[in-house]
């Protein structure tokens, strides 16, 4: 008589579905996950939509630090000794976020090695990110913090095709993500758009002339401001 065989674990089907320790949550647009100064206790997964992290100083200035789509990871500070949440998170549509608490993901990533894989992995990627956004803000100009962004946004260099950017990313949030005003966003975006980088049809479509005029630092992405 065959042996029993032992169900293969997914981790993406584990985040998926209630659970010791998670729960599923389901949020409209513009609603707080948590908010800066909360306790931290927990890990989030975003199934469905995008999530905002900011940041405001003691002098009450806000920044965007990040926007988070399906597929990663949030929150995750509390794995190491975080006591209270150091960003706000807003949800910028619908959302579907898994969450689970801290000793949940502890047993996760001790107990099931594809989980810990997939964790990891986000991990690495998340610090990557940073340091080439550190790079990005102590050498490069507003324009071509900008243009860096929008191709982030609209997930060049991933599997598939570029996709749109939401109408729901404003030009005021552009600007805090990269450290200037809205209204030189506004001029840099509209000059990208004269010279046939972007193009809005309810939405921005970022072309492939954007991505060259980067990785080939043309003329129009060296003016300093």
């Amino acid at each position: 008589m065959a042996k029993p065989t032992k169900d293969v674990f997914d981790p993406k089907k584990f985040l998926a579905k209630v659970g010791a320790g998670k729960a599923i949550l389901e949020l409209p647009r513009n609603r707080h996950v948590f908010q800066q100064g909360d306790v931290a206790d927990s890990v989030f997964y975003i199934q469905k939509g995008k999530v905002k992290l900011t940041v405001v100083s003691e002098q009450g200035k806000e920044a965007v630090v990040a926007i988070l789509e399906p597929g990663q990871f949030f929150g995750e500070g509390c794995m190491n000794g975080h006591p209270l949440r150091i960003a706000t998170t807003t949800t910028m549509e619908d959302c579907v976020i898994t969450s689970i608490t801290k000793d949940a993901m502890m047993g996760a990533i001790r107990d099931e090695p594809k989980f810990s894989q997939l964790f990891m992995s986000y991990l690495l990627t998340r610090n990557s990110r940073i340091e080439e956004d550190l790079i990005d803000q102590l050498f490069n100009s507003s324009e071509r913090r900008l243009a860096r962004l929008l191709l982030l946004l609209a997930n060049f260099g991933k599997e598939g095709n570029p996709q749109p950017i939401s109408a729901n990313i404003s030009q005021e949030t552009l600007a805090e993500m990269i450290g200037t005003t809205r209204s030189r966003v506004s001029y840099f975006m509209n000059k990208f758009r004269r010279l046939g980088l972007i193009s809005y049809n309810g939405h921005i479509e970022v072309h492939n002339s954007l991505l060259s005029a980067v990785l080939h630092e043309k003329p129009l992405l060296r003016e300093r401001d």
